[in-house]
């Protein structure tokens, strides 16, 4: 069975769902849709990732939430309800301190979503969604996506072999760990310049980007397919519907508010948490289904 049944859909269904999701988190700063878009992402990056990638993510995301959260009432001293001074007598206002809280998840949901989308989103689905399109391009911005990932593991086994030469940049003095870090991002550029000539010959080679040139496609848009996207389409149908009636709205300054809790606002709330949690829902299922098939036999 496979670990993520939403990665196996149509990419044209993958790329409307992380555009969704993605847009309706960075425009709307209802408290929340945000929450609900933190959680859910997080929910699907657990079922994507293995327990030591989530650390990682979780340390990567610390950070970057104390930031977003820490600096805005620091230099933004908008807002009506003064708090306290600061020691240089700028007033802290309870404003600002939850516009920061709020831009923190904010950032925190997007890079989970992005780390979702990549780990979805590959690179032949890109260039099967955009090759005959913006062939160029489409190669480019594949080959961007995949650099660093590869980058980083290359980096590691560069690492690893010039550690067992006694090379490694955790022993020896300052100056030979900076000459052996020197040395690896030397081999590291050389590497990537390597890969880099070898593609465009591969590619020239098969005649990417010449006309009436055709492509082996493994990828059909079937009835599944097609319900999940009059799925999406229904709910990006109701979220907007919201919006334009003032469901989502919210501000912060000078003053904290926005729409009250109403049956139409709790209806798109509802949808926005089935959408995000849609691909979640999917493997639940597919899970379930699994099983019953494998306690039936």
């Amino acid at each position: 069975m496979n670990r993520d049944v939403f990665s196996s859909y149509h990419p044209l269904v993958n790329l409307c769902y992380f555009s969704l999701v993605l847009v309706c988190t960075m425009c709307c700063w209802h408290p929340v849709i945000l929450l609900i878009s933190f959680c859910s992402a997080a929910a699907y990056a657990m079922q994507l990732n293995d327990a030591k990638k989530m650390k990682q993510q979780v340390l990567l995301l610390l950070p970057v939430m104390l930031m977003a959260a820490v600096l805005n009432p620091m230099f933004n001293h908008k807002g009506a309800t003064m708090l306290t001074y600061l020691p240089g007598g700028n007033p802290l206002t309870l404003e600002s301190l939850l516009y920061g809280l709020a831009a923190a998840v904010m950032l925190a949901a997007v890079m989970l979503w992005f780390s979702c989308y990549t780990a979805v989103m590959t690179s032949d689905k890109f260039i099967y969604l955009f090759g005959r399109i913006i062939p160029a391009l489409s190669l480019v911005l594949s080959m961007i996506l995949r650099f660093i990932p590869r980058c980083l593991v290359q980096l590691a086994a560069i690492g690893e072999a010039q550690s067992c030469i006694g090379r490694g940049v955790h022993s020896g003095t300052v100056w030979q760990r900076v000459r052996c870090a020197v040395q690896m991002v030397s081999i590291l550029v050389t590497w990537a310049m390597e890969q880099a000539i070898e593609t465009a010959d591969s590619m020239r080679s098969r005649g990417y980007g010449l006309p009436g040139r055709t492509a082996f496609s493994i990828y059909r848009f079937d009835k599944r397919d097609k319900l999940v996207l009059l799925w999406l389409a229904g709910c990006a149908a109701v979220i907007l519907a919201g919006w334009r009636c003032s469901a989502l709205a919210w501000s912060y300054y000078p003053l904290m508010q926005g729409s009250l809790l109403t049956p139409l606002t709790m209806i798109v709330q509802v949808i926005y948490l089935a959408l995000c949690m849609t691909p979640v829902i999917l493997n639940r299922r597919e899970a379930r289904l699994w099983m019953r098939s494998q306690s039936s036999r």
